[in-house]
């Protein structure tokens, strides 16, 4: 087949021959030939298919060294690649849109100082002593923290659960926003399971600058660290919990009780069940606790008081918790999910 010069190859692919310069000096794309007298460049025209490729990847932003990298990997790889390159794109943007909305919010006089914070952050699951396989889901990310444990339809509802909150990740969500985010968020929870028989707690936070909207349904648990005092800022929706609520069971009682798993709400797929839903207001300095009742049965509120209030990360925060739990006989699957409030 014939091969063609610099300038018809950059015609045919819609580039610049200044950018096939480039790449071959690269080793993106190395011409067929290149001639001994002239050194003109020359392609072959089945180089057509790798140009464009190149170019695309380009206009996705693509920086040249990671070209390199992809389009020396088979296709499968190469695809993975690009999956997981627009990810961080998609990352990146959410972050920057969070704060896009911190500066609207402080400049229109809806926000507070003009610092921006952040959260450093570790989730674990284990399955204990007694379980044969692990119900429990939990996932942390610089946005959105969550645990799900799941009791009928095992892992495969608590992976929905969490499945139906992680597109949050991605989307620029106002603090005005967070509780519609996350009502819609375990409505396609429900609308996954329906028919399925399939049963899931549900604790979960999404952040917007210092507001974080809490969801939660079950007897998975919300905790605060401030100020060295832990707080729960979740309810149980247990059928023992109710009995306390109505002062027919003593908290002391309660925990000892035979049925104290019994759910009283839960996502089930009929969308009988409505989680609770609030805004919290963060501070440097705080620490939250996101747990399955793997850990809360066996570990005492002292004791998660004492491992968060360490001079720790989260992840050791983490270990330390997960380790209580073996101490008190691990008989449940356990998720903890650690976060600790910075400025950024």
């Amino acid at each position: 087949m014939e091969l063609w010069t610099i300038g018809v190859f950059a015609r045919a692919a819609r580039l610049s021959a200044k950018a096939l310069r480039l790449y071959d000096e690269l080793g993106l794309l190395p011409p067929a030939v290149v001639d001994s007298e002239s050194g003109y460049r020359l392609y072959d025209p089945s180089q057509l298919e790798q140009a464009r490729f190149i170019a695309w990847l380009r206009r996705l932003g693509m920086p040249l060294a990671r070209i390199r990298t992809v389009v020396s990997l088979d296709q499968e790889q190469a695809a993975a690649e690009v999956e997981a390159y627009w990810a961080e794109v998609l990352a990146e943007t959410a972050n920057r849109g969070q704060l896009a909305t911190f500066l609207v919010d402080y400049l229109r006089g809806r926000g507070s100082a003009m610092t921006e914070l952040g959260i450093r952050y570790a989730a674990r699951t284990d399955i204990g002593t007694v379980r044969t396989s692990n119900e429990d889901v939990a996932y942390a990310s610089g946005r959105l923290l969550a645990v799900a444990d799941g009791v009928s339809g095992g892992g495969d509802a608590s992976a929905a659960a969490i499945a139906a909150l992680k597109p949050l990740d991605t989307r620029v969500v106002p603090a005005g926003e967070l509780l519609n985010a996350l009502a819609e968020a375990v409505g396609e929870a429900e609308r996954v399971l329906h028919g399925s028989e399939a049963v899931t707690t549900l604790t979960a936070m999404l952040w917007s600058g210092s507001q974080l909207g809490l969801v939660h349904i079950g007897d998975t648990r919300a905790y605060v660290l401030r100020d060295n005092e832990l707080f729960q800022i979740t309810h149980d929706h247990t059928w023992v919990q109710s009995l306390v609520d109505e002062g027919r069971l003593s908290p002391e009682e309660a925990e000892s009780h035979p049925q104290r798993a019994m759910l009283a709400r839960a996502i089930s797929g009929t969308g009988r069940d409505k989680p609770d839903l609030s805004v919290h207001e963060a501070k440097v300095g705080d620490r939250y606790l996101l747990c399955s009742d793997g850990l809360t049965r066996v570990v005492s509120v002292e004791q998660k008081r004492v491992a968060l209030r360490r001079e720790n990360s989260p992840d050791e925060a983490v270990e330390e918790l997960i380790a209580l739990a073996y101490q008190g006989g691990a008989p449940d699957n356990i998720a903890v999910v650690v976060a600790e409030v910075v400025m950024l």
